[in-house]
């Protein structure tokens, strides 16, 4: 009597789903950059996929929980990563380091960067939660290796946090310029070449603000 075969209609179910809910969480990640939260429907996402809105209720129940869902994919990750390397690291980390680093993450996932910018100018209140876990802890390391750094003397305590929130919004801006860069002068800020000149740049820039005074 011959054996029975296993089923693998369920595990072939079950992957097809999770590529369906990646690529419906890369969708909506590239909509919710564009447009931010309030700007963008479940159907600009359904539509990007290719699928019908109901089929997409079958992996997310409402746009919060895919917005959350984005969120959570995107940028816990990245933070986790960046204060994994800065905060474990005490006072060892580096800024230039960090920033590089910061610079190479977001490169991966370049519509992260106009999400949370769309995000701050609507107050913040989806990225809150996550960011008060997640980035508080990085920007007061940030500050700390300014204070215990070359340039200690040179900024006093008021001016650390503008100085550490300039230089995020300098690595932010980047990305959330570069589609509007790319219409009005052609230039792909997103290519590898135009990337590793913004990462000199940061290199230069970095180590004039937090390296020794200039001899």
């Amino acid at each position: 009597m011959p054996q029975a075969t296993p089923d693998l209609a369920p595990t072939r179910r079950s992957e097809k789903g999770l590529q369906t809910s990646e690529r419906i969480l890369d969708a909506a990640e590239e909509a919710f950059g564009e447009r931010g939260f309030e700007g963008t429907t479940l159907r600009d996402v359904a539509d990007r996929v290719g699928i019908r809105i109901p089929s997409l209720y079958n992996h997310f129940e409402s746009k919060e929980a895919l917005y959350a869902a984005v969120l959570d994919r995107g940028i816990a990750p990245l933070l986790r990563t960046l204060v994994e390397s800065a905060v474990d690291r005490g006072d060892q980390g580096n800024p230039e380091d960090i920033l590089e680093q910061t610079l190479a993450l977001l490169a991966q996932r370049p519509a992260l960067p106009r999400l949370v910018l769309h995000e701050t100018l609507d107050g913040g209140r989806h990225l809150r939660q996550l960011l008060q876990a997640w980035l508080g802890p990085l920007l007061a390391q940030a500050e700390k290796l300014v204070a215990t750094g070359p340039a200690a003397g040179r900024w006093s305590a008021a001016q650390r946090p503008h100085l550490v929130l300039a230089m995020y919004n300098i690595v932010v801006g980047y990305f959330a310029m570069a589609p509007l860069y790319r219409d009005l002068d052609g230039t792909d800020l997103l290519s590898p070449e135009e990337l590793a000149r913004q990462t000199e740049l940061l290199r230069k820039l970095s180590a004039l603000l937090f390296g020794p005074e200039p001899g």
